[in-house]
């Protein structure tokens, strides 16, 4: 009887978990830079029959995992998968270390104060945490990607990331000898200043380092009025102190980080 139900047991859980893996390969196939899919794309990723992906893509719209266009008659991501993002983004150990010195830096600034990992591709927001005494509040939606090399999380991460990890832009690099020039300078002070305001609105940014390696970008998000362009500005050195005192504590000496090529 044990012998049976143990290879009963394996019958059922085979299909069960291929059914869990095709799903998961249906969901891989989505990308930044193809976000939407045709039936003939995702059976094609699958390497089953046209009929076994249509089954698949709908029970995953069931779930709301995918959403399908009528229109264009192509598939993309569904809401559920930003609800399950979300959640797999605030279970980052880097977001559980970094709250109480972001929350230390909001009350040491007065400002909106951001923490963002590279996704891949550019850097997502995992944590923001906003000034609430001031009348007019800044915030940054969690969740948001933000450009790779104007940005100043994103030239934080262009200074620190090894090519292999974002091998684009070490093609951006050669091609703009600004944005070079800004690398070297945020590479030597630890910080980013000279990234381009929008409507309104300033970002500095600083490195955050576990070990050798860059984990994570935190930036202090103002007005242009509120958020000075000078690395010697009260507001700059608090960053810079507040991101070297969490690279410390996750192992991390200057004289440790790993420079690219």
């Amino acid at each position: 009887m044990a012998t049976r139900t143990a290879r009963d047991t394996t019958a059922e859980g085979a299909p069960s978990i291929q059914t869990v893996q095709r799903a998961a390969l249906i969901l891989d196939s989505f990308t930044v830079s193809r976000p939407h899919l045709s039936l003939n794309e995702i059976t094609a990723r699958l390497g089953a029959s046209k009929a076994t992906a249509h089954r698949y893509t709908k029970a995953l719209r069931a779930a709301n995992l995918l959403r399908y266009d009528d229109r264009t008659a192509l598939y993309s991501l569904g809401p559920q998968v930003l609800t399950l993002a979300a959640a797999a983004r605030a279970a980052l150990p880097i977001v559980t270390a970094a709250e109480p010195y972001m929350d230390r830096l909001v009350k040491a600034v007065g400002q909106t104060v951001v923490l963002s990992i590279w996704d891949g591709e550019s850097p997502t927001v995992v944590r923001s945490a906003d000034n609430t005494d001031h009348l007019i509040r800044i915030s940054v939606r969690v969740g948001s990607r933000l450009d790779p090399t104007t940005s100043a999380q994103g030239r934080v991460f262009c200074a620190y990331l090894p090519s292999e990890q974002a091998p684009a832009l070490g093609k951006l690099l050669r091609r703009s000898p600004e944005l070079r020039e800004e690398v070297d300078w945020i590479r030597a002070h630890r910080l980013s200043v000279n990234s381009p305001s929008q409507n309104g609105v300033h970002t500095i940014a600083a490195p955050v380092f576990e070990g050798e390696a860059i984990i994570a970008a935190m930036a202090i998000v103002g007005t242009t009025v509120d958020v000075p362009r000078e690395a010697g500005s009260e507001m700059a050195r608090a960053l810079v102190e507040i991101t070297e005192e969490l690279s410390q504590r996750l192992g991390n000496t200057p004289s440790a980080i790993a420079t690219p090529a």
